[in-house]
């Protein structure tokens, strides 16, 4: 169910705005659209909760809805579709295209692509070599993204593969701060694999 509302403040000419239970609000094509959107004849679908900045909130016809916006030289836009009556809010349409697209932006700026970082071993690392990419590890899960960790047996180093358990299990155990096995160590070729995953943060 739509509401149409005021445009004359964009283009001169009555349009409208439309909107769904999300609040993602589009224009109507003509102020005449009725709240039931199709001329319904039925009461309940002409007229709608009002709410919003200077007005005062209650149940109106959507003319009385429409003439207030009017009035204020702002737009009617529908937010919950679904509410009995609808619910509608008077509005500057495009500031509020304006602040959902920043929003959307923002969201997509801030929002972090996970990546699967790289840790190889050989069967017998030493402790040096263990702790730093231990530190790497810890690092790449704490900044959101999965860890392959994976001992790589070179020519007859396939005989140590009791090393690389013990290895990789030891891995695990010392990031279980940080991040989750996906999966017990296994044999992929001539490599021991381990994913990680970051836990989630609180």
């Amino acid at each position: 169910q739509h509401v149409a509302g005021h445009g004359g403040h964009q283009s001169g000419q009555h349009g409208g705005a439309v909107g769904d239970d999300q609040g993602n609000a589009q224009h109507a094509g003509s102020a005449g659209a009725q709240l039931g959107d199709g001329g319904s004849d039925e009461a309940d679908n002409d007229q709608g909760t009002l709410i919003g900045d200077n007005v005062e909130q209650g149940i109106y016809s959507y003319q009385q809805a429409m003439a207030m916006a009017d009035d204020m030289n702002l737009d009617l836009v529908e937010i919950a579709a679904t509410a009995n009556p609808p619910v509608c809010r008077i509005i500057d349409y495009q500031k509020f295209l304006y602040a959902q697209k920043k929003k959307q932006k923002e969201a997509k700026a801030n929002a972090k692509k996970m990546e699967v970082k790289e840790i190889r071993f050989g069967p017998q690392t030493d402790d040096h070599d263990y702790n730093f990419k231990l530190k790497h590890a810890i690092e790449f899960l704490k900044d959101g993204n999965k860890v392959k960790a994976y001992v790589f047996f070179r020519g007859r180093s396939i005989v140590f593969k009791e090393q690389g358990e013990l290895l990789l299990a030891r891995f695990a155990n010392d990031l279980a701060e940080y991040g989750k096995p996906d999966n017990v160590p296994n044999l992929e070729g001539k490599r021991m694999i381990l994913n990680l995953s970051p836990k989630s943060n609180k």
